[in-house]
């Protein structure tokens, strides 16, 4: 199974630890992972405001470098959930169709794809609070939306439930968004901050010690929020507990 590996912009940037994480544990699993070094954005930003032929170059290199590929995976869901659901801009040839649909984010390829029942390298002894990022809960059905009233299921949580010493701590709302919203943060100050001082809080009521998630854009927003607040809440990605990291 050959593997193209797409580290996210911002991942690149801020938590290339990420990325690393990401790589490891893959390679963990015997798998065969490529990262093509011509990568930049998928081009989400510029969908997301609007601004779909800006995006077209973007999204056009993105088929150049992943094409070919068995799977291609990301540890971000905002980003996978748009080359699946909105990448548009350019022409859909077969190639394009073909990334789109080999396109997968880290929760849902190892608990879909390679159904992982195990870590055996994985201990995490804190109490942990866990976020979904709104693409990847409502996009990608990383776990159950409380709107629809449907039978409860968390991937991300299946797979933290295998790791030994990892300790569930239950928020009020969990399935709130957390205010970041890419360029909305932006646009939308204000209301970005408010969402986000509520999230932290909920958080930090419900006594975690650790905020987890699979988008790293989510918890950049939320630890902003909280060391506003002065909270000790600490934020790490799921990918990062998953490849043995203790703190």
């Amino acid at each position: 199974m050959r593997i193209g590996l797409f580290v996210p912009c911002y991942i690149d940037a801020f938590h290339p630890e990420v990325g690393v994480a990401t790589l490891e544990l893959l390679e963990r699993f015997g798998l065969d992972v490529a990262y093509p070094r011509d990568q930049t954005c998928c081009g989400q930003p510029m969908t997301n405001t609007g601004c779909h032929a800006e995006s077209a170059a973007t999204e056009e290199l993105f088929v150049r470098n992943f094409t070919g590929y068995d799977y291609i995976v990301a540890p971000s869901g905002s980003c996978v959930h748009h080359v699946r659901c909105d990448m548009d801009a350019v022409e859909q040839t077969d190639d394009v169709r073909q990334v789109r649909a080999r396109t997968y984010e880290l929760v849902e390829f190892l608990h879909d794809i390679l159904k992982v029942d195990a870590f055996p390298w994985a201990e995490f002894p804190h109490r942990v609070s866990l976020h979904n990022n709104c693409n990847a809960l409502r996009g990608l059905n990383h776990a159950s939306m409380s709107e629809l009233r449907e039978p409860a299921f968390s991937k991300p949580a299946d797979l933290l439930s295998k790791v030994r010493g990892l300790e569930f701590v239950h928020i009020s709302r969990p399935d709130e968004c957390c205010g970041f919203g890419g360029t909305f943060s932006v646009f939308e100050k204000g209301v970005s901050e408010k969402m986000g001082y509520d999230k932290v809080r909920d958080h930090s009521s419900a006594g975690a010690e650790y905020v987890v998630s699979a988008d790293s854009s989510c918890m950049m927003h939320q630890q902003g929020c909280a060391q506003r607040l002065e909270m000790p809440l600490k934020f790490i990605h799921i990918a990062q507990i998953l490849n043995g990291a203790r703190a």
